[in-house]
C-alpha cells in the first residue's frame, strides 16, 4: 500500500479491488462515476473505498480529459474594494460552475511579471485566467505565447486584444459630475486615482471633458493614491485656496472619507461648504458623517460575467475579444447640496 506525504499508508484502487473483490477495472468506472456497473458491484466499491479512506485522484484523471477544473485569477492590488469584490463574485460565479479558484496577487504591475504570473498558473493546472488589469503595464503581447489559455480582463484598456469586463467608468463619472452641476455647482474639483491606473484615467478624462462642455472653473486634476491619506492631504491643500471650490468628485469613496475629514477639522460643513461625491459605494459609505453620495459599481455583476465569459471560452467558444461594460448607478445621500454663494 502506498503511503501519504505523512507517512499514512493511502489506499490504491488495486487495495480497493481485493477489499470489495472486484476487478481494478469496476473501480476506476466506479470512481469516475460511469452508470455501467451492477448496482451490488458499486455498493461493495463504494462501502471498499469508505474503509480504506480512499480517494480518486481527480489530478490524473483531469489529466486524462485536459481539465482541470479551476480558474486562475491574477491581480495587482488586492486590497481594494472593487478588486476584493470582484475576487468574491469570481470565486462564487466559479464554484457554482464546479470549479475552483487560484489566486496569484502581484506586487509590481509590469508586463514580464504578469507574463510570469500566467506561465505560473499554467504550471498550477488551470483552464483559464481572470486578469484585473488595473494600471498600465506596458505591452502584453506575450502574454497569450506565455499562457496558451483563454484570458478574460477587467478593468482594462479597451484596446488591448482579449474579452473584456468594467465598469462604465465613463458613465458612472458623468453621472457624478452631472450631478454637481445640476445642484449649481460651477467649481469643481476632481481628486483621481493614481495616474497609470485605467479606472483612475477614464474617471478623470471624463471630468475634464465634462467640466469643459457645461464651462466650469478649470482646476487642475489632483492625483492620490486611493487611501483615505491621500483625500485627506489633498482635502488640507484645496483649503488654502482662494477661492475655493465649492464641490470635491473623488475618485473613490476612501479619498472622499479623507476629504471629508479635512473640512470637518476645519469646521466646515458639508454639504454647507462643500459638496462630495465619491466612486465605489464601499461598505460603509452609508455611515460616513454625512452619508455618502457615490457612484455605485456593481462589482458582483462585473465578477460574475467575467467569470461566465471565460467558462465559455474554456468550453470551446471563440473568442471575439468582447467589450462588456455593466452599468453604474448615483446613490444620492446627504454630502451634497446646492452650490453654497459664499466662498
Amino acid at each position: 500500500m502506498r503511503r501519504n506525504r505523512d507517512g499514512a499508508p493511502r489506499a490504491s484502487i488495486k487495495d480497493v479491488a481485493e477489499r470489495a473483490g472486484v476487478s481494478p477495472q469496476t473501480v476506476s468506472r466506479v470512481a469516475n462515476g460511469y452508470e455501467h456497473v451492477r448496482p451490488e458491484k458499486r455498493e461493495k466499491v463504494l462501502a471498499a473505498m469508505k474503509e480504506l479512506g480512499y480517494r480518486p485522484n481527480r489530478a490524473a484523471r483531469n489529466l486524462k480529459s485536459g481539465r482541470f477544473r479551476s480558474i486562475g485569477f491574477v491581480t495587482f492590488n488586492l486590497s481594494t474594494f472593487g478588486n476584493d469584490r470582484t475576487l468574491d463574485a469570481v470565486a462564487e460565479a466559479s464554484e457554482k460552475a464546479g470549479y475552483t479558484t487560484t489566486l496569484l496577487p502581484l506586487s509590481n504591475p509590469a508586463a514580464t511579471d504578469v507574463a510570469g504570473a500566467v506561465g505560473r498558473l499554467e504550471e498550477q493546472a488551470v483552464d483559464g485566467i481572470i486578469l484585473i488589469m488595473s494600471a498600465e503595464v506596458g505591452s502584453l503581447d506575450e502574454l497569450p505565447v506565455a499562457a496558451g489559455l483563454p484570458v478574460v480582463i477587467v478593468d482594462s484598456d479597451a484596446h488591448l486584444p482579449y474579452t473584456v469586463v468594467d465598469s462604465d467608468q465613463e458613465q458612472g463619472a458623468r453621472i457624478a459630475m452631472q450631478h454637481l452641476i445640476d445642484l449649481g455647482h460651477r467649481d469643481i474639483v476632481h481628486i483621481a486615482g493614481p495616474a497609470n491606473s485605467f479606472s483612475a484615467q477614464r474617471r478623470a478624462e471624463t471630468y475634464r471633458r465634462i467640466a469643459s462642455e457645461a464651462g466650469l472653473v478649470e482646476r487642475p486634476i489632483r492625483y492620490g493614491d486611493w487611501s483615505a491619506a491621500s483625500g485627506l492631504a489633498h482635502g488640507e491643500q484645496i483649503l488654502r485656496e482662494h477661492p475655493r471650490p465649492t464641490a470635491i468628485f473623488a475618485g473613490n469613496d476612501q479619498m472622499a472619507l479623507g476629504a471629508m475629514h479635512a473640512f470637518h477639522e476645519h469646521g466646515l460643513r458639508i454639504p454647507g461648504d462643500f459638496s462630495v461625491v465619491g466612486f465605489d459605494d464601499a461598505e460603509g459609505a452609508a455611515t460616513f458623517w454625512p452619508a455618502l453620495t457615490t457612484v455605485h459599481q456593481n462589482l458582483d455583476r462585473v465578477g460574475h460575467t467575467a467569470a461566465t465569459l471565460l467558462l465559455s471560452l474554456i468550453e470551446g467558444e471563440p473568442d471575439a475579444h468582447s467589450r462588456t461594460l455593466i452599468p453604474t448607478r448615483l446613490v444620492v445621500r446627504d454630502s451634497t447640496g446646492p452650490a453654497s454663494a459664499v466662498h
